[in-house]
């Protein structure tokens, strides 16, 4: 069962990520034809922002995460118990010891960033460490550890840092559009090309924003389960997302931008609401639902 649920969200994701690159391909089409360069021009135009942000934006991710989290590194002596109980998981999950910071919120939430196991951080706020035990805690601290163990971190910097370029293509196709940058020849071009290729531009963003938290949301059914792999003790983790749901505080300083890599919805997980797209996470009753089941 646990495998199984690997595998499937590993090959959901894959197919998350190719429409990512769709995205990027579909909005170079719209931009290249407002700007009357064709359509393998707007695809070399959105490579070529691609090849620029991207990189700029990926590099620099984790670090922005920490700083506007306000998070502070700690050492061990700050924190002996946290301290020995990350030592211990990262033995298990044979993975470098990790970075600690500590959030001061009194929201009960968690994230890991970093682009690789080597250059990893794991932050609790201090709301988590006030209301959670050794066991809670430490099944929150596996699924963060799955998050750096599955590459989760790097995935999710990733699509934060797609968004962002898609962001940027489409909004210089609709400020060319609406300024009347590109219409010198626009009573040559077809109308109904004319309305896909805005229509795009308009969308991309969007569409791009829902693919990132469908991998978001998949990526946390699968650090829960992995989670659980490790510790092998799911009831650590199943009490503290009641515990994390039960609470109302929201973590102040969360970003929309960053808000996929809590462990939690930061804005408030204990809101009873349905499940929408525009959710980060999965609702915190599916996945105590699953680790039960498991």
């Amino acid at each position: 069962m646990l495998y199984e649920q690997i595998q499937q969200n590993k090959r959901k994701t894959i197919v998350l990520l190719l429409l990512f690159s769709l995205l990027v391909a579909v909005t170079g089409w719209a931009i290249g034809y407002f700007l009357n360069i064709g359509d393998i021009g707007g695809l070399i135009l959105a490579v070529a922002i691609l090849a620029v942000y991207l990189p700029i934006t990926f590099a620099s991710a984790g670090a922005q995460v920490l700083s506007m989290s306000g998070a502070k590194k700690i050492k061990k002596s700050d924190n002996p118990m946290l301290f020995n109980l990350v030592e211990e998981l990262a033995l298990a999950a044979a993975v470098p010891m990790p970075a600690i910071y500590i959030v001061s919120d009194p929201a009960p939430n968690a994230f890991a960033t970093g682009l690789s196991p080597k250059k990893s951080a794991i932050s609790f706020t201090t709301g988590l460490l006030d209301r959670l035990n050794r066991e809670e805690l430490a099944g929150v601290a596996a699924h963060e550890f799955s998050h750096i163990r599955n590459y989760d971190i790097r995935l999710m910097t990733l699509c934060i840092a797609l968004v962002s370029v898609i962001v940027v293509i489409a909004d210089l196709g609709q400020r060319m559009f609406f300024f009347g940058g590109a219409r010198k020849r626009d009573n040559q071009k077809n109308p109904l090309l004319m309305i896909a290729s805005l229509v795009v531009l308009i969308l991309a963003p969007l569409a791009a924003q829902f693919v990132h938290l469908a991998v978001s949301r998949n990526r946390e059914y699968l650090a829960d389960a992995s989670a659980v792999e490790l510790t092998r003790d799911p009831q650590g983790l199943i009490g503290a997302l009641q515990k994390i749901s039960a609470d109302t505080h929201t973590v102040k300083a969360a970003k929309d931008a960053t808000a996929s890599m809590y462990i939690a919805n930061p804005f408030g997980s204990g809101r009873k609401r349905r499940a929408s797209l525009f959710d980060t996470h999965p609702p915190i009753e599916n996945r105590i639902d699953r680790l039960e089941h498991m």
